[in-house]
């Protein structure tokens, strides 16, 4: 079995939830006098202060996602929004403590990604729908395996891992696909280098019996993570059945999503998980 994550020694990936970045739907709910040059600051401002904060409790891995853009769009984020998750993940690399940096572009634009991984240097990318089709809020969307993988070898990123979701959350299967059937079309056929398993929502924890199902269909082919939901009184637990996991709310202050980071709390995560 490969690192869980790419050349790092780390089991969690802390998430950098951005804040809302220039174009998205969420950038145009902010007051008016909330946008412009402050605004582009304060979110590189937090994602680094975010990535400290991750370092400091102990986790070196993180994924850059425009969390707070929602609604998102179908297709893929607007030019300003590209240019903005760049400069951020630019600005989180360089934060001392930080090896190994992933792109999570929402809701579903893995060309995108890929973009920012070539110009930044990130060592992979999330993909939510990468092989098969969800029902989500955004409509149906599909995954285009295909087209990611060719456009990664034409930018010479074939050490840039795909990770991809499996029945994502916030989001669900078309009526008759099993779970282990997903799971092995992602990881044989899409060729993922990981797969992310998830309870049904941002926060929510996946049943330990749906992360073993995954793990089972593959038989140890790639890294199985958690994508939502670890918390300390779950840890041990979920820990036993994956290989490394995606955290985010639980430590957060408050265990609030849209709150920054508590580095306190990502040390007692990491502890719980023995």
């Amino acid at each position: 079995m490969a690192d869980v994550f790419p050349n790092a020694p780390d089991r969690l990936c802390g998430v950098v939830h951005l804040t809302p970045t220039p174009g998205s739907a969420g950038w145009g709910m902010l007051p008016v006098d909330e946008r412009g040059a402050a605004a582009r600051a304060r979110m590189i401002e937090r994602a680094v202060a975010d990535a400290r904060a991750y370092v400091k409790g102990g986790v070196g891995t993180v994924v850059v996602e425009n969390f707070q853009d929602a609604p998102f769009d179908q297709a893929g984020v607007a030019p300003a929004t590209v240019a903005a998750m760049t400069l951020a993940v630019d600005a989180v690399s360089a934060v001392d403590g930080i090896h190994c940096v992933g792109v999570n572009v929402l809701r579903n634009d893995a060309a995108t990604a890929l973009g920012i991984a070539a110009a930044t240097g990130a060592r992979f990318v999330r993909i939510n729908v990468h092989t098969g089709a969800m029902v989500t809020d955004q409509g149906v969307i599909e995954g285009r395996a295909a087209e990611t993988l060719r456009e990664r070898a034409r930018l010479g990123l074939d050490d840039v891992r795909v990770y991809a979701d499996v029945h994502v959350k916030h989001a669900t299967p078309f009526a008759g696909e099993q779970l282990e059937d997903a799971a092995r079309d992602a990881a044989l056929r899409g060729r993922a280098g990981g797969l992310v398993v998830s309870g049904a929502a941002t926060g929510r924890a996946p049943d330990v019996a749906r992360v073993e199902t995954v793990r089972s269909a593959v038989g140890g082919a790639v890294p199985i993570l958690l994508g939502s939901g670890l918390r300390i009184d779950n840890a041990l637990e979920l820990m036993g059945a994956a290989d490394g996991a995606f955290v985010g709310t639980s430590v957060k202050v408050g265990g609030d999503v849209r709150e920054a980071v508590d580095p306190d709390r990502v040390a007692a995560l990491l502890e719980a998980c023995g």
